[in-house]
């Protein structure tokens, strides 16, 4: 990112949850209104569902099994036929191969009333494993024809394989929450999982060779003491699963899932080379749980559903054509879940971000072989070249129909305050294009410039002249997403309604130099570009999962798209202005709507130690993806009209003579100036100030932002020694600052 035009607000806004692209979900229907409705399962035919209904409206005050018929032309409260007794809790429901009998887990022998929920102690989230629940199989009319268990403890989860051969449930009966298989008659008892945690809510495979379930799996002695505590009062802290697999017998087990918090409702995607489950590993804040889809290795995570803060429960139909799954979306009343039912759309799996691509463009271009990548330099053709072969190997044609090279010449100013130190320097410029024969086009772009040895003293490690500065995040990262997405548009089934550019910059850390060079051309060129797309240092999303988006202002559908697409769980802090220190202001400038992709500045910002290593992957490729969307959506406009978005006069930089040798947060958070990172040996942190304080006065001028940080450090001379009010986990400090 350009050093010294970084005075770009973002401006903070309040996220309003819009309807979600559900590109998978088609003609998404509601079928049931009010209460809390779950756990629906396909009949073999598929022309019915069983599911688990709690809502003291209708006169059942807890779980419930009924009975949907899909071919009803309406549904409402009488659309649902009870089959369970109507006593006691009932849980997980399933068709019998022969569809005229049901499955399910019961406690109704025990006690006719509801059994009492449970209680948390500390605040966290249990289930009840009710010791009563026993597995029964019903008639359609109710009539209870077979108890399946009858052993001391929770028995229950049970399902039915699709060759009709074998149940799966949960027990008890070991001591420890297991699956075990029996046949469809009940005999042949096997346990096929054992190790200590909860293994349950598992499903077959289609071709019924193998199960898939979820699993606690404690392992520190922590865990394991308040798994076996909880156990003992017939507890289970559901807060830490992953999803896994094994074969029928238990062989062959594999974790296929890796992402912390609960992931669950696991079921076979119809090819059986694919999972779709729920989880919260995405939430950074509250209850937010989305359905996702990942390869049976552990690959190609991808996000199903975006609206409503619940999404579970998802089955396909027999015939694969058909999703069906729990939401609270479109409630009535809060706590409301309702079944809904789907078309379901398979994915083009050219269009899905592959993270091994990813790293391998970003572990190239920071390499110490690059030397850093300085415009002008023996590591910006080494780059230059990559990008060309890339391109190459993609089908896309050069920008010009000659060649991918733009070639540029500049004067670069080695010293800031020195006007005779000038250098004649020159770079190239990357392109290629995606031609889809449309009257559109949508550039995407990134700078592959950085910093090299510190030729052009732009680095914020002082005395770092001659150390490679690789700039994984700043730029490889971008540059890395802008491959990908290249790879995605040319390799997909679609041909698109636009034309695609894909742009990669140098001179970008002197100035913006090649973006300027290209938007002058390409505004006469291409005077069909609809909209230019920046993608620069998107590889430091921290554990807020913050990420900035500017340039929202300078179209008027920008905002809702944007808002729209949002990855779950990201903090999209929106800033209107198409002005910043980035390559995306050359095209604002030449009346081009434009988007900038950001995740932050951090206390390795133009210094050498911006390394690969450090590299948050899950935020590209969720990045790369969100971008995927947007552009999509963007590309359906009719129109895509330029707005000029307002330069705020009052927050010009103002000149300053000292420097408190800190890394500001640019975002806007209204609260006083975030330190991202201080320098070795300079004011701040000769003070003891710290990375993650927030300066909220340097003297008596108080500090909101980082504009009424510079107006404050204008009124300083050096030499001036003023108190510094900052916070710092919650606690304000004063210390005595020499500038």
């Amino acid at each position: 990112m350009f050093k010294f035009k970084s005075s770009l607000l973002f401006l903070l806004l309040t996220f309003v949850f819009a309807t979600a692209q559900e590109r998978h979900l088609k003609n998404i229907k509601q079928l049931t209104f009010g209460g809390d409705n779950a756990e629906a399962y396909f009949s073999p035919d598929g022309k019915k569902l069983t599911l688990q209904v709690t809502n003291k409206a209708f006169g059942v005050p807890c779980d419930q099994i009924f009975m949907l018929d899909l071919q009803e032309k309406e549904f409402n409260e009488k659309s649902l036929k009870l089959i369970s007794t109507g006593k006691g809790r009932t849980t997980c429901s399933y068709y019998m191969p022969d569809g005229k009998h049901l499955l399910y887990a019961s406690t109704h022998a025990d006690n006719h009333a509801c059994p009492a929920p449970p209680k948390s102690t500390d605040g966290k989230y249990l289930w009840a494993i009710y010791p009563e629940f026993d597995i029964y199989i019903a008639d359609l009319n109710g009539n209870i024809t077979k108890k399946l268990t009858d052993s001391p403890g929770y028995d229950a989860e049970a399902v039915v394989s699709p060759d009709g051969k074998k149940i799966a449930f949960t027990s008890i009966r070991s001591g420890d929450l297991e699956i075990y298989t029996m046949d469809i008659d009940g005999s042949n008892l096997k346990q096929i999982t054992f190790g200590l945690g909860y293994d349950g809510g598992c499903f077959f495979s289609h071709d019924s060779k193998k199960i898939v379930f979820r699993s606690s799996r404690p392992k520190t002695e922590e865990e394991i003491k308040e798994y076996k505590d909880l156990l003992s009062q017939n507890l289970v802290a559901p807060s830490e699963m992953e999803i896994y697999t094994c074969n029928i017998d238990g062989s062959d087990l594999k974790q296929i899932t890796n992402l912390g918090k609960a992931n669950w409702a696991p079921y076979f995607h119809p090819s059986d080379q694919k999972i779709i489950f729920s989880s919260n590993h995405h939430s950074t804040r509250g209850y937010d749980f989305q359905l996702y889809m990942i390869d049976i290795n552990g690959e190609n995570l991808r996000q199903i559903t975006w609206e409503s803060e619940f999404n579970a429960f998802p089955m396909f139909s027999p015939d694969g054509k058909k999703l069906v799954f729990s939401s609270n979306r479109m409630q009535s009343k809060p706590r409301e879940t309702n079944v809904f039912i789907a078309d379901w759309v398979d994915h083009d799996e050219a269009e899905l971000t592959q993270p091994k691509s990813l790293k391998k463009h970003i572990s190239y271009l920071a390499s110490d072989e690059l030397q850093g990548r300085l415009t002008g330099s023996k590591g910006e053709e080494l780059a230059a070249n990559y990008l060309v072969k890339e391109l190459k190997s993609l089908g896309l044609k050069p920008y010009d129909g000659k060649n991918y090279i733009q070639k540029f010449d500049y004067k670069v100013r080695l010293n800031p305050h020195d006007s005779t130190q000038i250098k004649q320097n020159s770079g190239k410029n990357v392109v290629g294009f995606l031609d889809n024969k449309a009257t559109k086009t949508i550039l995407i772009g990134a700078h592959y410039d950085h910093l090299g040895l510190n030729e052009h003293n732009h680095s914020s490690k002082p005395n770092s002249k001659g150390e490679i500065h690789n700039g994984a995040d700043d730029n490889a990262s971008g540059v890395a997403a802008v491959l990908e997405l290249a790879r995605m548009y040319s390799k997909n089934k679609s041909t698109e309604k636009v034309n695609y550019l894909f742009a990669f910059f140098s001179g970008e850390e002197d100035g913006l130099i090649g973006s300027k060079q290209l938007a002058n051309v390409l505004k006469n060129n291409h005077p069909n570009i609809i909209s230019m797309i920046n993608l620069d240092m998107i590889g430091r999303l921290n554990e807020m999962k913050n990420l900035t988006v500017g340039g929202i202002g300078t179209n008027p559908n920008f905002k809702s798209i944007v808002e729209r697409n949002k990855p779950a769980g990201f903090a999209v802090t929106l800033d209107e202005s198409g002005m910043g220190p980035s390559d995306h202001t050359s095209f604002y400038l030449k009346n081009i709507p434009v988007l900038f992709f950001f995740t932050g500045t951090h206390s390795d910002y133009h210094k050498p130690s911006d390394d690969e290593e450090k590299i948050n992957y899950y935020g590209v490729r969720n990045i790369t993806d969100y971008v995927f969307r947007v552009c999509n959506e963007i590309a359906a406009l009719d129109k895509v009209e330029f707005v000029p978005t307002k330069t705020d006069a009052p927050k010009t930089a103002p000149k300053y003579k000292v420097t408190l040798g800190i890394m500001p947060d640019y975002t806007d958070h209204g609260d006083g100036l975030h330190v991202d990172g201080v320098t070795d040996n300079r004011p701040a942190q000769l003070a003891g100030i710290q990375g993650g304080d927030v300066i909220l006065k340097i003297g008596d001028c108080e500090i909101k932002e980082v504009y009424g940080y510079m107006n404050c450090l204008s009124k300083i001379n050096s030499g001036d020694e003023l108190p510094v009010t900052f916070k710092r986990n919650g606690e304000t400090k004063t210390v005595n600052v020499k500038f």
